[in-house]
């Protein structure tokens, strides 16, 4: 049986102990997550929907959801995990949104001090002015998702905004890879060409970049301030479709301080604990899984103290 199907009945305080007890055998005082979802509830019903239904996507797999508790619920679920800090990643696909998304996160921050204040945005005439604005009022990471919002990257209209986190340092979880279904603008060189601009640019790429790891793993060799978040990488659900390259292993060693974890919650077809277990059977070691679950997360975003 695989660890997924393992742990398909367990119930959330069963599953909190065992993720509890996976960091706690780290020796590390929880998990920094750095890819989870808040949106504003009505935005994310669609989303759920977009999954039932098997959108285009989702590569027409099925994709139930674990966790659709209502958004009290599912932070209070993080905090049994011990997750000391979790993100909001929403994300526009549409000109026109960005703003009261930003408005929305900025207050969900107010109110959930443990959400690292998350923002986004999309290539429009005021990105730029509207990404100053949520720098200003404390964002701490962005979310860009070049495949559902269906744009280029390196879009002349996001220029001034690259530049400015690039100069701010606030970092970006990007949706960059053509996983689970391309995108008119996935892929690695639209991303190359955004940092050939702006090689400072915090660029932290979603999913490990699947389906195309290896060049992804290359831009982050290249530059200095790119890293990678584990979102759905290495799981039996995504290993079944887009397995990890065996032969790409070592890189994740050298690249140890600059892989991120990250997991989707709460829009993934396994339990929370599954991506924790994936992690552990890359056989890496427990200084590779502390980095990863906590300490780069901790330094990129100046997090200190214990849970």
């Amino acid at each position: 049986m695989s660890d997924q199907a393992a742990m398909s009945d367990v119930s959330s305080g069963e599953e909190a102990g065992e993720v509890c007890r996976f960091w706690g055998r780290l020796g590390i005082p929880g998990l920094i997550d750095v890819h989870t979802h808040f949106m504003p509830e009505r935005v994310l019903r669609k989303v759920w929907e977009y999954f039932d239904a098997l959108g285009p996507l989702t590569g027409g797999l099925e994709w139930p959801i674990t966790y659709r508790q209502e958004e009290a619920e599912r932070a209070a679920l993080l905090r049994e995990f011990g997750v000391r800090a979790f993100t909001s990643m929403l994300y526009p696909h549409k000109p026109g949104m960005a703003r009261w998304l930003n408005d929305w996160a900025a207050d969900f921050a107010r109110r959930t001090p443990d959400c690292l204040h998350t923002a986004t945005l999309f290539p429009e005439p005021d990105t730029e002015t509207y990404v100053r604005e949520a720098v200003e009022a404390g964002a701490r990471v962005f979310k860009a998702h070049v495949q559902v919002g269906a744009y280029d990257p390196a879009d002349e209209l996001l220029d001034g905004a690259w530049g400015l986190l690039a100069e701010a340092g606030v970092p970006v979880v990007i949706h960059c890879g053509s996983g689970p279904a391309p995108g008119k603008h996935t892929g690695p060189e639209p991303v190359a060409r955004v940092l050939g601009r702006h090689p400072r640019l915090r660029l932290i790429v979603a999913h490990m970049g699947m389906p195309e790891y290896e060049d992804f793993l290359g831009l982050a060799e290249r530059y200095g301030e790119v890293r990678l978040d584990t979102t759905m990488a290495f799981t039996d659900f995504t290993e079944d479709f887009i397995p990890f390259p065996r032969r790409a292993l070592p890189r994740l060693t050298d690249l140890g301080d600059r892989i991120l974890l990250g997991t989707d919650f709460p829009n993934i077809p396994y339990p929370y604990v599954h991506q924790l277990h994936a992690l552990e059977r890359l056989g890496l070691g427990e200084p590779w899984l502390r980095r990863v679950c906590h300490d780069n997360a901790a330094r990129l975003f100046g997090l200190t103290g214990t849970a």
